[in-house]
């Protein structure tokens, strides 16, 4: 290779070069922050863990020591279609209009529900409420029946645990479960607001829908029993989503970070 006796032992006494020494320190907290967001968050999570644990480090560099270390999150699921709005119960106007920011917490609610997969044929069902401002989960609940009761709990929770005045928009689609009447009265005696999708608009409440996306494809949309589908949600819910995912309609920090940061400001 044409190099000389005297360099050739130099470079074997030589050892990694600093950048190789700061790569490999680098692959070590990938790896660590990546099983810390059970194997879900990608490269622009990543780097922002990186750099508030004072890693000076470009994205392009965290994407080369991604795919050198096999580390990537995890990839979207289907869409599944649960509303139904074929009944004759009166529906609200759209007063959101897409319109998915908020000056403030409990100003403005979203909320929905998708189903999944429990063993081989049966469903399981989710209701939650998004709180529009830090995207927190303010109310949710899970059944094996998809219900008005279901909708109920999860809105229960959500007064409960934010006690809002009168005066919050809540938005919904138009399926039966948000239209019925026990879900408007309950609404009309806190005095909420009622807002609604138009008929088949999956984009009118595309917070929700992509709430939804983010949970099947970090979590699961199928689970071997209730009980371990319940523990999993609460866990993904509780304990990841709102207390440390990373949101990037908020600066790439959680919803309690934001507004814990927006209550001290």
């Amino acid at each position: 290779m044409r190099v000389t006796r005297s360099g050739f032992y130099a470079w074997t006494r030589r050892g990694l070069s600093a950048r190789a020494q700061r790569d490999l320190v680098l692959r070590t907290k990938l790896r660590a922050f990546h099983a810390a967001s059970g194997h879900r968050y990608g490269r622009p999570r990543l780097w922002k863990d990186l750099k508030e644990d004072g890693e000076a480090v470009s994205e392009k560099r965290v994407k080369r020591l991604m795919r050198e270390e096999q580390i990537q999150g995890k990839i979207p699921k289907r869409f599944t279609h649960t509303t139904n709005s074929d009944h004759d119960d009166p529906i609200a106007a759209n007063v959101l209009d897409r319109d998915f920011t908020a000056a403030g917490p409990n100003q403005r609610w979203v909320g929905d529900t998708t189903e999944f997969a429990i063993g081989e044929n049966a469903k399981l069902y989710l209701a939650a409420i998004l709180d529009l401002y830090s995207r927190f989960v303010v109310g949710w609940e899970i059944s094996a029946v998809n219900d008005r009761r279901l909708t109920l709990k999860a809105l229960e929770m959500a007064v409960r645990r934010r006690c809002p005045v009168p005066g919050l928009l809540h938005h919904s689609d138009r399926g039966c479960t948000y239209t019925c009447e026990d879900y408007q009265r309950y609404l009309a005696s806190r005095g909420i607001t009622c807002s609604m999708s138009r008929r088949a608009d999956c984009y009118d409440n595309a917070v929700m829908e992509s709430f939804f996306a983010t949970v099947k494809k970090e979590e699961a949309e199928r689970f071997p029993s209730y009980s371990d589908a319940k523990m999993a949600l609460f866990d993904y819910i509780e304990v990841f989503y709102n207390q440390r995912r990373r949101h990037s309609t908020i600066g790439q920090i959680s919803p309690a970070a934001f507004e814990r940061r927006t209550a001290a400001a």
